[in-house]
């Protein structure tokens, strides 16, 4: 909890109770449950890409169709700076709940616009642009999820335990991905392949609008956080008090830009991959991606709990070094495996290293910042961040691809990663230099 015990100036309200463990347990489940749903929700659109393709583009090769559907979800990021920025503001204005509230809502609203959007066969140009839309939608509120929850869970957690409790970003963000998967899995299993590319693909935007609404319920319940109850009243625009920390800010593009795109790359575009260059079936690269993501998930909070004992800064160099060795490695090997379990182990191999930055990365930033600019600070630079670099990363990856060139998207990867670990090595330890714990 911040040391910072003064009120709102004019504010009538008594102090903030101490909290208990098990109400800060409670508000952060609540915290990540929401959080799990609204990933699942972004997530689902490149698990189940492979097949709306088709239906939201004219007829063309497959590798074309995979580049319209990773433009869109590249675009899909484009809001999230503007979802950072404004969500940041009013987390930051109004309190962490209700930012984290009308997130939820904005995902619902996206999901149902793809789940009941008709194909290009039906309404033409429509079609595509209405996808546009939704993806605009969901942006703007992931935007707005990471720094709103990450400042949530950092400043709700006790210090002893804030990198342990705060890698449940991830977790349910893993989790969030692994849903979709499952749902991809089962649907694959009980429907045909044609029920699947007709209609079969829309379950899971349904199922993820419905989940929103309980997500709703649950973040209703939720505690304001003590920093943002004691926090005194600005005196000045939260923009301006922003920009007297561009040192903060461009730490946290620093240290992201590496972080996201090797996390999109063995995430997200990983699926692709083992289908568009690796040769395997969907089938079998979406079990590899479900057995390397759970596992992936039971990670992030061990090396959280790590970092509570040694710290976070030799926990990020780990992750900027391995990751700038073996990229190249990983990556060229996994182009020629041809077993299930090969391609898993290196892919598992490369999550490992990854696990690095993405238990950790939450917390950090949020250690970075006064409480007054803490949500804006994390989500406005971090997005702007994601959106260059993890949110290009398929689009970036199928373009090498498609002009002969696939090995220069792994050089690109491991050059990102080696400006990240300049950051990494030159940076404080958060850790021992905590603004929530000297606010």
């Amino acid at each position: 909890m911040d040391n910072a015990t003064s009120l709102p100036t004019g504010a009538a309200i008594a102090p903030a109770a101490e909290k208990t463990t098990a109400s800060r347990l409670k508000s952060i489940f609540s915290g990540s449950i929401g959080n799990m749903v609204e990933w699942y929700d972004w997530y689902v659109y490149a698990a189940f890409s492979l097949y709306f393709a088709k239906a939201f583009f004219p007829a063309g090769d497959t590798t074309a169709q995979l580049l319209n559907t990773a433009a869109i979800f590249a675009v899909g990021f484009l809001m999230r700076p503007i979802g950072g920025w404004l969500m940041g503001l009013y987390a930051d204005r109004k309190g962490r709940k209700a930012a984290l509230m009308a997130s939820v809502l904005l995902m619902c609203a996206g999901s149902l616009v793809i789940a009941l959007t008709p194909g290009y066969e039906t309404i033409g140009v429509a079609a595509p642009i209405l996808l546009v839309l939704a993806r605009l939608l969901q942006g703007l509120s992931v935007g707005g999820e990471y720094g709103t929850s990450a400042t949530y869970l950092s400043e709700m957690a006790s210090k002893e335990r804030r990198g342990f409790f705060s890698s449940f970003q991830y977790v349910t963000l893993i989790s969030g991905q692994l849903i979709a998967l499952a749902v991809l899995i089962i649907l694959q299993n009980t429907l045909t392949t044609e029920e699947l590319y007709a209609w079969g693909w829309r379950v899971p935007f349904v199922i993820g609008a419905l989940c929103a609404v309980v997500a709703l319920y649950l973040r209703r319940g939720m505690e304001e956080t003590a920093s943002f109850t004691k926090k005194e009243k600005s005196k000045e625009s939260l923009m301006r008090t922003l920009m007297r920390h561009p040192k903060e800010l461009l730490t946290v593009v620093g240290l992201t830009m590496g972080g996201t795109l090797a996390f999109y790359t063995y995430t997200t575009y990983m699926q692709k991959y083992l289908v568009n260059t690796v040769g395997m079936s969907i089938s079998d690269s979406t079990t590899i991606s479900a057995a390397t993501l759970f596992l992936f998930m039971c990670l992030q909070p061990v090396i959280g709990g790590l970092s509570d004992k040694i710290g976070r800064r030799p926990i990020l160099i780990a992750f900027g070094v391995l990751g700038t060795l073996f990229t190249v490695p990983i990556l060229s090997t996994l182009h020629t495996i041809t077993t299930w379990w090969g391609a898993f182990f290196l892919i598992m191999a490369a999550l490992i290293i990854v696990s690095g930055y993405t238990s950790i990365n939450a917390v950090v930033k949020a250690e970075l910042f006064p409480t007054e600019i803490r949500a804006l600070g994390v989500g406005l630079p971090y997005a702007l961040t994601v959106s260059i670099f993890g949110g290009t990363a398929e689009y970036v990856a199928l373009w090498f691809k498609s002009v002969g060139m696939e090995s220069g998207f792994y050089w690109y990867v491991t050059g990102c990663i080696a400006c990240s670990l300049l950051v990494y090595a030159t940076m404080k330890d958060t850790k021992t230099h905590s603004r929530i714990t000297t606010d």
